[in-house]
């Protein structure tokens, strides 16, 4: 299965809730996960990945 962005279950971009429900995890823990990265770690690098990935990741067919 390919990493896809979720259209039923985001939040911003849906590039957590895709990650989560590749990894079957809760999203909103993947979603406190990335902002504790972002926080702790600098803003920047971490905002840029989800940036990109919002970009480059294709969207999970599914109902809008």
């Amino acid at each position: 299965m390919a990493l896809m962005r979720t259209v039923d279950n985001k939040f911003l971009g849906g590039v957590c809730g895709g990650m989560a429900k590749e990894w079957g995890m809760d999203p909103t823990l993947v979603r406190l996960i990335y902002v504790l990265l972002v926080v702790f770690t600098g803003f920047f690098p971490f905002a840029l990945v989800y940036i990109i990935l919002w970009v480059i990741m294709p969207e999970a067919p599914g109902t809008d």
